[in-house]
């Protein structure tokens, strides 16, 4: 005895539809977009520049555990603009190499400077990143101390 099933016709095209290898050829353009950029382009800057190096406020020194506030801005001299060819992709705060947070901007609509709370349970050096459009990211560093 034989079963004869009919499959509808829209779950035999959502297979065929689910097979079909999208990632793949986006994984290459995206190997052939990274071949483009430069090494210049992809390393990070260290140096200072008025508009693009990042500027940390925060205490010398904080209790271990409690909470306190750094406030990350681009420019360590004059703001970075915001403007829809040229802005902050994002900031972001590091303590040593652990990512604490990443902010994402609006062009136009947001301005470079974010304030965050963290508690830290050891000292070490806080690290801002920030990548604008048309460079590579631009690094700053303050070393904090935790107290107990």
């Amino acid at each position: 005895m034989t079963l004869n099933r009919r499959v509808p016709i829209g779950l035999v095209s959502l297979a065929l539809f689910a097979s079909l290898p999208f990632g793949a050829g986006n994984a290459v353009a995206a190997g052939e977009q990274a071949d483009q950029f430069t090494p210049e382009f992809r390393q990070i800057h260290t140096t200072f520049d008025a508009k693009h190096t990042p500027k940390i406020v925060a205490p010398a020194s904080v209790k271990r555990g409690e909470w306190f506030t750094v406030t990350l801005s681009v420019g360590a001299d004059s703001q970075h603009p915001s403007l829809q060819e040229h802005f902050v992709r994002y900031i972001a705060l590091y303590k040593d190499s652990v990512e604490l947070a990443r902010v994402y901007l609006h062009p136009v609509y947001s301005s470079p400077t974010v304030t965050l709370t963290i508690a830290l349970d050891e000292g070490g050096t806080l690290r801002a990143l920030e990548e604008p459009t048309h460079s590579s990211a631009w690094e700053a560093s303050k070393k904090i101390e935790v107290l107990p």
